[in-house]
């Protein structure tokens, strides 16, 4: 292989790895980030809010397809940072709200629960309808492994150290 050749190649490679340090401008990964209403995702963005005190519901865990772990990003001022979290999922009928979301953490290990309420006594129309849900994490993380557990579903996730 000639000079250009090899040139050629190393330069190929260079422009496929990426920049050092380079950031993910994906707005779903950014701490921070959020899409008020419908995301193109065509997701609409939920809130936590207490039920109506005049009604009966059943709670049941809530479905969901994903879940992306945001940690704020360290700085040289800071060893420790808050965690975000957004859940994507899809509610499986018309009536179906979020209702709250509880956490309890040991160490690096996360276990939280996500519920969803349903009125009782109510016919609801069998209607898929997308949503994202922002959270925050309790507490601040510093670098290191952590396991986040949404109603039994292992998310594993890192706070990367300042380099």
């Amino acid at each position: 292989m000639n000079r250009l050749g090899i040139l050629f190649c190393l330069l190929l490679i260079a422009a496929c790895s990426g920049p050092r340090g380079s950031v993910d401008r994906n707005p779903d990964a950014q701490f921070g980030h959020r899409f008020e209403g419908q995301a193109p995702d065509g997701r609409r963005t939920l809130t936590l809010a207490a039920p109506p005190a005049d009604g009966s519901f059943t709670l049941l865990p809530a479905t969901f397809e994903s879940v992306v772990i945001r940690p704020a990003p360290l700085t040289d001022e800071s060893h420790e940072v808050q965690v975000e979290v957004l859940i994507k999922g899809s509610f499986p009928d018309a009536c179906m709200e979020m209702h709250q979301f509880s956490q309890e953490r040991s160490g690096n290990l996360i276990e939280a629960t996500l519920d969803m309420r349903r009125p009782d006594d109510t016919v609801c129309m069998n209607v898929r309808r997308p949503y994202r849900l922002y959270l925050m994490l309790d507490g601040v993380y510093t670098a290191g492994s952590y396991v986040l557990k949404v109603n039994g579903t292992a998310v594993p996730f890192n706070i990367q150290p300042q380099v």
